[in-house]
Formats: C-alpha cells, structure tokens, sequence
C-alpha cells in the first residue's frame, strides 16, 4: 500500500480498500502576509480539458502581477489515479487551498524529496516561475516564452516557488478536476482566502472535435471521471465523458445562478470561450476587472497577436497557447465533424446547449453554413439567454 509523504504541515490519512478509495487530507498552511499592505486576490479558472483553459490560463499568466500554476492537481490525480473524481475532491480542494495561502508544502505528498521548478506540472507556462524571484529568464512585466525558461529555470529550485508567490497580489490557478460548485464553498467562505471563480465553457461540439484530436493524452483522467478503478480509457464511442462534462457545467451554472449562496454574489463569473474569440479585448477587459486587473498595453499587444494569427493551430500544439486565428479556432468543428455525431453530441448536451446559449443544428448544411451563428447572445444578466431549445431536457 502506498502512502503519501507527510510534511510539517499537512496531515494525511489514506484508506484503500475493495470497495475504492477514500482519502481524507488536512492542511494546515502557514499565513501569508498581504504584498504591500493589500489584500491578496485568489482567482480559480474552473473549467474542463479542451475548452480554450490553456489560452485563458495565458491571459493571467503573462499579467505582471499574477503567480499562475496550471492545473496544479494534476499531481493529485496522477498520484491516485485509482480514486474517481469525486472521490478525490477534497484531495484536489485541499491542494488548491494550499496553493492559493502560496504553501508549497502541500505538494510534499506528491512530489520526490529532492525537486526542482521543472517538477511541478506544467511549470513553464507560469511567467512568474521564469522571472524573478523564481528564476531570470524574462524580467516580470515581459512576455514570456515556453522555448526560452525551459532550459534557463528548470532546475531552479522548488523553494522558489512558494518565494515567488508570496511576493504578487495576484494566485490564479486553473483547474480541469472540480465537477461542481458546491464543493468549492468551504474555499468561498474561508476568511484566509479572497475567492472570485471564473468558469469558463465551450460548445460541446467544439469540445468532442478538440478531446479527439488529444485522446491519449486524455486517456487517464477519462478513467478517473468514469471511475474505472485506474484503468485508463482511450476510445470512448458512447461520448461518456462529454457527458460528464456538460453535466458538470449544468451543475455549476444552475448552482451559481438559480438561489446561489450569498456568499458567491459578485464572486463567480461565466465565460464563453466564443466571446473570447470574437471580441477578445472587451471581453478581457472585463475578465481583468472581475479579477481586480487592469489591461496593460504590452499585454494588449500580445493579445492581438495571439488571437489574429493563420490557421486553428497544429495538432502538436493542441496544449500550447500560440498564436492562431481565434474565430477560426472556435468553429473549426463546423468542418470536420461528421453530423452524425454532433447530433448525438446534441443529444447528450442539450441541457447544457440550452442553459449555455448555443445553438443546435438539425442538418448538415446548417452545420456547416458559417453564416448560421449558432452562439446565442447574452440578455441582461449571465443566463438570460434567448434560446430555441428550451424544449430539450436537461441531460
């Protein structure tokens, strides 16, 4: 059996049995102090794989005044990978919860003795884990770039880290492994956190067409989402992943929006990674308000550029935010799914369609004549949506 690593401040019970798994983890991090006298703003990008969270990821990322980590519970996951998804949400919570309070310390279950920045996750796309003091690769109000830290910072060591994020006003991280909202609340009403959620969803359809062009690498934490017990899945024909998907956005919408907690009032924020791609600046703009930012010319620069490249995109790059045709991106499944399965896709996802604002089509020359917009607009508030499917169940 294994256990995880107990450091000075975590305390950590595990239980595996026949029935599965359950895993009970405390965190008692240490206070941080606000940078300059200011309160610090803690902001999750709550999202699913392939959703455009990379992209948005990069927007807080690149922003001088903002530690980002990408996806750190993916350690989590990769460490007990025989747990489902809900079995594993108070493992994942607790991390976040650590990270955010800039407590490295927690990351001592999942990560060797001896480490290094390159150990954790995804490292290279955090500007702030390539500028200092994390690193010199790129000064903090730079762009920064993947091909550049790497060889420069990747054996900087991991204490640096915690060093680095203590020193902005600003932890965002995203995640991919929260199914609902409700189990985010103890983070919301913690009086040590300064909590604002964003979350962000996509047309399903474009999902599917995004997943099938990075199946292997989806394959694990298809499995957890199933909960097969550690038995990765691949191919999944019956689309019941998508599903879990869309089932989850349902839940964290309805969740927000129909008798949210008072707590989340002015604290959760949908986007649309459509809107993104069809207007980015004002889109963004408001995106950093929400999250107590402000839009620096150099990054607006930077947003033009990435969001008015050629092309959706090789497939190699299917996990690296580069420069592309963001509308192009955003109904490139217009063209290369088969309408079979986009019905089918519709079908399990009309639930979410409908409370998300998108559109279904009932032919495939509505599927791919580009002049149909098939992304609703937005009434006077989040979910005033004027939809034609109100006559689809929820899934």
């Amino acid at each position: 059996m294994w256990l995880p690593r107990i450091s000075s401040t975590t305390v950590t019970v595990l239980l595996l049995a026949q029935t599965g798994l359950l895993l009970f983890l405390i965190s008692r991090p240490r206070p941080t102090s606000p940078v300059a006298g200011e309160e610090r703003v803690h902001v999750l990008v709550l999202s699913s794989w392939r959703s455009g969270s990379s992209f948005v990821g990069q927007l807080f990322s690149q922003h001088p005044d903002v530690f980002y980590l990408m996806e750190p519970a993916w350690h989590v996951w990769t460490t007990l990978s025989q747990g489902s998804a809900s079995a594993l949400h108070m493992a994942v919570r607790d991390l976040v919860r650590s990270v955010f309070l800039c407590d490295m310390d927690v990351f001592d279950a999942y990560l060797p003795w001896r480490r290094n920045l390159s150990d954790l996750f995804q490292w290279v796309v955090s500007r702030a884990l390539c500028s200092p003091p994390a690193c010199s690769a790129f000064q903090r109000g730079a762009i920064s770039s993947e091909a550049v830290c790497k060889p420069l910072c990747a054996r900087r060591p991991f204490s640096l880290a915690q060093e680095a994020c203590r020193s902005y006003s600003h932890v965002v991280l995203k995640e991919v492994r929260f199914f609902n909202l409700e189990v985010l609340y103890p983070l919301l009403t913690d009086p040590a956190l300064n909590l604002r959620v964003v979350h962000l969803v996509r047309d399903p359809r474009a999902v599917l067409r995004s997943r099938e062009q990075t199946a292997k690498s989806l394959a694990r934490d298809n499995g957890i989402v199933l909960g097969t017990n550690g038995t990765w899945v691949e191919a999944d024909p019956g689309l019941r992943v998508v599903r879990e998907v869309c089932r989850s956005h349902v839940r964290i919408a309805e969740a927000a929006t129909r008798k949210p907690p008072p707590f989340l009032h002015g604290r959760y924020r949908l986007v649309r990674f459509e809107d993104l791609a069809r207007a980015p600046l004002p889109e963004i703009r408001a995106l950093y308000a929400f999250a107590g930012l402000s839009l620096t010319p150099q990054l607006e620069a930077w947003i033009h550029n990435i969001t008015h490249g050629s092309g959706p995109g090789a497939r190699h790059e299917a996990f690296k935010t580069t420069s592309r045709d963001a509308l192009n991106v955003s109904q490139a499944w217009r063209h290369t799914l088969p309408f079979a399965k986009i019905r089918r896709v519709q079908d399990l996802c009309a639930g979410a369609l409908q409370l998300l604002g998108y559109r279904p089509v009932f032919s495939e020359d509505e599927q791919r004549d580009l002049a149909l917009d098939l992304v609703l607009p937005r009434g006077p508030s989040s979910f005033s949506w004027a939809s034609s499917t109100s006559v689809h169940p929820r899934p």
